[in-house]
C-alpha cells in the first residue's frame, strides 16, 4: 500500500521542519532523483512503486551518476540543488526525505538500497 501524496509530505515537513511544503517538496524530490541516479533494477523500482505517485518519478528519473558519491558528496550535490540550503542544513533534508521514503518503503528495502550505496 502506497502512502498519499499529502501524507507524505506531511511527514517531510515535520521531521525536515520545512515552514512551507512547497521547500519540502523541493528537497524531497532532490533528494530522491540523486539517490535514484545511485540505484538501479529491483533496488529502484521496488521503493518507487510504494512512494506517492507523484514522487516515484524523481526516484525513477533516467539519469544515472557516472560515479558512486561518497556521503560528502552526495551532501555537497544536494545542497547545491535546494535553494537556501547549505551543507550544515542538508543532513537535516536528506534525513527527512529519506526516513519518510524508508516508511513508505518498509521491509527490508532501506536496507538493500543502503548496501547500494557507496
Amino acid at each position: 500500500m502506497t502512502v498519499r501524496g499529502e501524507a507524505f509530505l506531511d511527514r517531510v515537513k515535520e521531521r525536515g521542519r520545512y515552514p512551507t511544503r512547497q521547500e519540502a517538496e523541493r528537497a524531497a524530490r532532490v533528494v530522491l532523483a540523486l539517490l535514484g541516479a545511485h540505484l538501479a533494477g529491483r533496488v529502484r523500482a521496488e521503493p518507487a512503486a510504494r512512494l506517492p505517485q507523484e514522487f516515484a518519478p524523481a526516484l525513477l528519473n533516467p539519469l544515472h551518476s557516472a560515479e558512486p558519491l561518497n556521503p560528502e558528496r552526495f551532501i555537497r550535490a544536494t545542497a547545491a540543488w535546494i535553494e537556501g540550503a547549505s551543507e550544515r542544513t542538508v543532513p537535516r533534508d536528506v534525513g527527512a526525505v529519506l526516513s519518510t521514503a524508508a516508511d513508505a518503503a518498509g521491509e527490508n528495502l532501506p536496507d538493500e538500497i543502503l548496501l547500494h550505496l557507496p
